[in-house]
C-alpha cells in the first residue's frame, strides 16, 4: 500500500492516505490482544460448563475475520453512507431489542439476548453505534435548520432506547447510552437548560435503579462495603494482579481463569494482570486512551457538527465502555456486566465495535481536494 501516490484517485488509494493509520494500527493491535487473552482466558471456563477447552476460543476466531473485514469496509464509506449504516442498523436494533424482551432467553433475571437463525446476538450491542451517530445526525441538522426539531427527536429516542434497556434490564448499557447522549447534547450547543434536565435524567437514573432494582443495590452496598455481601470476583481479580506483580507469570501460567466465572468476558483483564503483568495492562490502558484522544484531535477542527458529534459519541461509548470494565476489575468502580472492547469474549460486542471504530476511521479520515490532494 505504500506504493500508492499521494495523488491516486482510486478508492483504495484515496482511503490510503486519508485514513489514520495509527489509529487503525493501535485498534488492530487491540484484536489481536484480544484473541491471545481468549485463547488463554477461555479454556477454564469451558471446562467448567463441560465443554471442549477451545469452545469459547473457536467461536471468538469464528468472528474475528467479518469484524476486521467490518471495520475496514466501514472507514471506506463517506459521512453519507455512515449515517445510511447507521439509520439501517438503529432501526434493526431496535426491533431486535423490542423482540428480546418479549421472546428473548432470561439469564440472571435479565434478557439481553435473541436467538436469530440459529445466531445468538445482544441487540444493544448494535444500539450502541448506531445511536450515537443517529443522534448527532439529529442534533446537526437541529443546528443548521432551526426549524427542524432535531433536539427533541435525539431526545425521544434516547428516551425509546433507554427505556428498552432498562426494561431488560441493563444498567450499565443504559449508562453508557446516557453518557453519549449527554455529551453530544453539550457539545451541539444547547441551553444550560437542556444541559441540566440531561444530568438530571442521569442521576434520577442512577437513584432509581438503586432503589427499585435489587441486584444494582446490592453490587454498589459491596462496592462501598465489602463485608455486607460476595465479593469474591473482584478480590480474586485483585489476588490476580498482585500475583502477577510487574512482568507477569508468563502466557498461561495464570490460574485465576479457573477461578473465575468470568474471566473470559468480564475479568478478562484481570487475567491479562496475572500472565502478562502490570505493564503490559498499562499498554492495554495505553492503547485504548491512545485510540481514544486519538480520535478527538482529528475532529478538533473539524467544521462539519455532525462528524464531531458522530465521532465524540462513538469515542466516548467507546472509552467509557473500556473504563467500567477495567475498573471493575481493579475495585475502582461497582461490579458491572460489561465487556472490554475487541479483548473480552462476545461475537455481538466484536462486531459491533469493529462498526464503530469503522465509522470512526471514516468519520476521521482527511479531506482530499478535487486535485486529489490533501487539504
Amino acid at each position: 500500500m505504500s506504493s500508492f501516490s499521494r495523488t491516486d484517485t482510486s478508492v483504495l488509494g484515496r482511503w490510503w492516505w486519508t485514513v489514520d493509520r495509527w489509529a487503525l494500527v493501535a485498534l488492530i493491535l487491540l484484536i489481536g490482544i484480544g484473541a491471545i487473552l481468549i485463547m488463554a482466558a477461555s479454556p477454564g471456563a469451558a471446562a467448567r460448563m463441560g465443554l471442549d477447552p477451545f469452545h469459547f476460543a473457536r467461536h471468538q476466531f469464528v468472528f474475528l475475520a467479518p469484524a476486521i473485514v467490518v471495520m475496514l469496509l466501514a472507514s471506506v464509506m463517506t459521512p453519507i453512507g455512515v449515517r445510511r449504516t447507521a439509520t439501517i442498523g438503529f432501526v434493526v436494533g431496535l426491533i431486535l431489542l423490542a423482540a428480546t424482551l418479549l421472546f428473548g432467553a432470561e439469564l440472571n433475571g435479565a434478557k439481553r439476548w435473541i436467538s436469530v437463525a440459529g445466531l445468538t446476538l445482544q441487540p444493544s450491542e448494535l444500539i450502541k453505534p448506531s445511536f450515537a451517530v443517529v443522534a448527532a445526525w439529529m442534533f446537526a441538522e437541529h443546528k443548521n435548520n432551526a426549524a427542524f426539531p432535531g433536539h427533541w427527536v435525539a431526545t425521544l429516542l434516547f428516551i425509546l432506547v433507554a427505556g428498552l434497556l432498562i426494561f431488560q434490564p441493563d444498567i450499565g448499557m443504559t449508562f453508557t447510552v446516557t453518557a453519549v447522549w449527554l455529551v453530544q447534547l453539550f457539545l451541539a450547543g444547547l441551553s444550560l437548560l437542556w444541559i441540566a434536565l440531561g444530568a438530571a435524567i442521569l442521576v434520577g437514573a442512577i437513584a432509581a435503579a438503586y432503589l427499585l432494582l435489587p441486584h444494582v443495590a446490592s453490587r454498589v452496598d459491596r462496592f462501598l462495603d465489602p463485608a455486607s455481601g460476595d465479593t469474591y470476583q473482584v478480590d480474586t481479580s485483585l489476588d490476580a494482579f498482585r500475583n502477577g506483580g510487574l512482568l507477569g507469570r508468563g502466557p498461561g501460567e495464570g490460574v485465576v481463569k479457573n477461578l473465575l466465572p468470568d474471566a473470559h468476558t468480564d475479568f478478562i483483564f484481570a487475567v491479562a494482570g496475572e500472565e502478562l503483568g502490570v505493564f503490559a495492562c498499562l499498554a492495554i490502558v495505553g492503547l485504548f486512551a491512545f485510540i481514544v484522544l486519538r480520535g478527538f484531535s482529528r475532529v478538533v477542527r473539524e467544521a462539519n457538527l455532525f462528524v464531531v458529534l458522530a465521532v465524540a459519541g462513538l469515542l466516548t461509548q467507546f472509552g467509557l465502555q473500556a473504563l467500567i470494565n477495567m475498573g471493575v476489575t481493579v475495585r475502582l468502580l461497582p461490579t458491572k456486566g460489561m465487556t472490554l472492547p475487541f479483548v473480552s469474549y462476545g461475537g455481538s460486542s466484536l462486531l459491533a465495535t469493529a462498526l464503530g471504530m469503522g465509522m470512526m476511521l471514516a468519520l476521521t479520515r482527511r479531506h482530499v481536494s478535487h486535485r486529489g490532494l490533501l487539504v
